[in-house]
């Protein structure tokens, strides 16, 4: 369920076990045989109790006494000899006269071919960049050592080791083999890695020998003993005395040898965590071969495929520093190319049931699509890498609000913190006082979650039918898509779960895992309105443009992940901003209108119009990104995040008070400082976050000191503020005293009893 959040149906994987078959070592075409007809009987059977579609009506399956709602949708996959077998079902598919056609099983004739496209290890890879970059290496133009699982006729062992021309394997293992190459030469290495790949069915002992280094070579994972050379034995990090080691060992060897990457393309758990038991992994067929977490030495593991370490495992060694997602975060990218497979011929049907294909026409098409569909696909891998990165970033600030997040979804039946091996609320606790957070594996299920709960919210409200969010349904297709049955899309039966489903998971990558929490918790605003009133943030700042400009420039990874975590701050002030001041409905497009052209006037004339304090701190902070990297226009827009968010404020004082816009601005930022305002919001954000209910009184105070600032920002622009005030130079010094470092929670309080009270209006 967890690797289904970036597609549109629910649920998650199912198989099928065929007994009885014929012994494949005494005949293997009658062995296949048999299994292709078991696997017709299971699909058969799945098709007899399954709801379809007639002339736009859900009809239920004939004698059939249903408990459930309509659900039609269903769709097949096969992860072994997916062509052979997606053909056979959608064989019976066409022939029961199911509505989705051959649209059924993705993968087959006519359909995407994952392992020429490569794409579930070209999606993984993203996984493998955004570790390597964050440890300052480009593996597109630095050579990186790795060992890995599996072999070159695999689809995501072999596509994956064909990613890069400075990849240095020099170890790795299937069923069959164990082959070490101790010091390979990248660019001979990958010759010979991509003719293996193209020959039918290949080993690694299709490897020419005379290309491995000295001291390696390729060992059946039959014989009683392996030598180790001493190239092998310092490449693998082994003791000295080590001669020869048994073909379990050395893959023990392997699997701890101190690289750079840990890839994983094979079948089998390998890596479970020091505090459980063979038993617990699940794998009896790799007892043998299976290490610890605390034994890993690679710098950073990717998993191409499904269940290579435990979760436990997974959490045993990030926590230990090393650098790691989840199965599900890394190999997305096939079972999302799928859904796009899907959804993209029920569009087509569509348009041949209109005459707008010709005969034929459909299968000419979907080829040419094939590198958009792609770029769609991995652009969801790219994003929930940069999420998870910027989750990473100081989720010891977090850990409170995580705790109450994940008390919610645990209570509404989702999240179950023992089956997905989440700590604890006591561990929690632990962390808290510790000033620790989640790890990397466990935000990625808890961002997961988020998504499945929000999904379920958002597609059952109107937001999916919001004219605001049409694009997402047109973006999700391919461009070619976009322009010949752009007109169509708004037809598609799944539409409101598409637009769901790129809705949701475009708030949550961008805002973050507790921002639908934080800000529902706080406002009381539904799902759909806080979606909205995110938008509307977005295009009033131009983030969007923001942060495709912030792509662009060379910057480490560190940096880049500040500055989007500070356009993130910035849309949630906005946000919020929104909620609470236009009220709901929301109107994006005209609250867009209204907002956009002039907040960005006020940020163009930041420096005619805020104090020379502001100026300074902006001016600084825009010169310190021009020296990292930032182009001086994107500088100039990213330095004001600090105080951007103010502008709509400001926007609507002076449009409420029919005042100029620029003017207004100035004696905003007047009073802002005249008041020591700015102060009064750090000391605000500074405050402890160590349960629900300080997280709740934190929020309750920003809001007042917002709401208050902007009173006061409206009594300044009428006049109320100019001249002898008796009550502000009373005033003043006891402001000056709560300003001082180090407020809590009643000197805040305080605070803003004595700044509303200047408020005359």
């Amino acid at each position: 369920m967890v690797k289904n959040t970036v597609i549109v149906p629910v649920g998650a994987k199912g198989g099928f076990v065929a007994r009885w078959l014929p012994d494949p070592a005494v005949d293997r075409t009658a062995w296949l045989a048999e299994g292709q007809h078991a696997y017709r009987m299971f699909v058969t059977a799945l098709l007899s109790v399954t709801d379809t579609i007639v002339q736009g009506e859900v009809v239920g399956p004939e004698r059939i006494v249903r408990h459930d709602d309509d659900d039609p949708y269903l769709v097949v996959a096969a992860d072994k000899g997916t062509a052979t077998f997606s053909d056979l079902a959608n064989e019976i598919s066409l022939k029961s006269g199911y509505w989705l056609g051959d649209a059924f099983a993705s993968g087959g004739t006519n359909g995407y071919d994952h392992k020429a496209m490569g794409i579930t290890a070209r999606g993984a890879w993203e996984s493998v960049k955004r570790h390597f970059q964050e440890l300052g290496v480009d593996p597109a133009t630095d050579d990186v050592t790795c060992v890995g699982i599996g072999d070159m006729s695999g689809d995501v062992f072999g596509n994956g080791m064909l990613l890069s021309h400075h990849l240095k394997l020099v170890a790795a293992f299937d069923h069959r083999h164990v082959f070490i190459d101790p010091d390979p030469d990248p660019a001979t290495s990958f010759a010979e890695r991509e003719r293996m790949f193209g020959l039918p069915r290949s080993s690694w002992a299709d490897y020419a020998s005379g290309l491995i280094s000295t001291g390696g070579g390729v060992y059946a994972r039959t014989v009683k003993s392996i030598p180790v050379t001493p190239q092998a034995r310092a490449a693998l990090g082994l003791p000295g005395g080590v001669k020869a080691l048994s073909p379990a060992d050395y893959i023990h060897a392997i699997l701890q040898a101190p690289v750079d990457l840990l890839w994983n393309g094979g079948i089998g758990t390998y890596v479970k965590a020091s505090t459980e038991t063979h038993a617990d992994a699940g794998d009896r067929t790799n007892d043998a071969v299976r290490i610890d977490a605390t034994q890993v030495r690679a710098r950073c593991s990717c998993e191409g495929g499904n269940l290579g370490w435990t979760q436990a495992a997974r959490i045993e060694y990030s926590r230990a520093g090393g650098r790691i997602n989840t199965d599900f975060i890394d190999n997305s990218a096939g079972v999302d190319t799928s859904d796009h497979e899907v959804n993209i011929k029920i569009l087509l049907a569509d348009a041949e049931a209109h005459g707008r294909l010709a005969d034929g026409e459909r299968n000419l098409l979907l080829p040419e699509m094939t590198d958009d569909v792609a770029a769609l696909v991995l652009a969801h891998n790219v994003d929930q890498n940069l999420a998870l990165a910027m989750a990473r970033y100081h989720a010891h600030h977090f850990t409170a609000i995580h705790e109450d997040w994940m008390r919610v979804l645990s209570d509404d039946g989702y999240l179950d913190r023992h089956l997905e091996t989440m700590p604890s609320t006591s561990e929690m606790a632990r962390r808290i006082a510790a000033g620790e957070g989640l790890c990397s594996p466990e935000l990625a299920t808890l961002l997961a979650w988020t998504k499945i709960r929000l999904a379920d919210i958002v597609v059952a409200s109107d937001l999916p039918d919001d004219p605001y969010l049409a694009d997402r349904l047109v973006q999700y297709f391919p461009k070619l898509l976009r322009e010949r049955f752009g007109d169509l899309m708004g037809e598609h039966p799944l539409r409101r779960e598409i637009v769901t489903t790129v809705a949701v998971n475009r708030f949550v990558n961008s805002q973050g895992i507790s921002s639908y929490h934080r800000l529902s918790s706080d406002t009381g605003a539904s799902a759909a309105d806080i979606i909205r009133a995110q938008l509307t943030a977005r295009s009033i700042f131009r983030v969007g443009a923001l942060e495709v400009g912030l792509r662009r420039e060379s910057l480490d990874a560190e940096t880049y992940v500040e500055l989007m975590i500070a356009m993130r701050h910035l849309v949630e002030r906005g946000t919020r901003w929104v909620l609470q001041t236009l009220g709901t409905p929301i109107d994006v497009a005209k609250a867009v209108a209204t907002f956009a052209g002039p907040t960005r006037e006020v940020l163009d004339n930041l420096e005619h119009v805020a104090t020379p304090s502001v100026v300074e701190s902006w001016t600084r902070r825009r010169d310190e990104l021009v020296v990292q990297g930032l182009s001086p226009d994107l500088a100039r827009l990213i330095a004001a995040e600090p105080i951007a968010h103010l502008a709509p404020a400001i926007v609507s004082i002076a449009s409420r008070a029919s005042h100029d816009l620029l003017d207004t601005a100035k004696r905003f930022f007047e009073v802002r400082d005249r008041l020591e305002l700015g102060r009064f919001f750090e000391a605000a954000e500074a405050l402890p976050r160590t349960d629900r209910w300080s997280l709740m009184a934190q929020a309750a105070i920003v809001d007042e000191l917002l709401a208050v600032q902007a009173a006061l920002g409206a009594e300044a622009v009428s006049g109320a503020l100019d001249g002898t005030r008796p009550d502000l130079d009373r005033i003043s010094p006891l402001l000056s005293d709560l300003a001082l470092d180090g407020a809590d929670l009643g000197r805040l309080s305080v605070a803003v009893r004595l700044l509303r009270s200047l408020v005359k209006g």
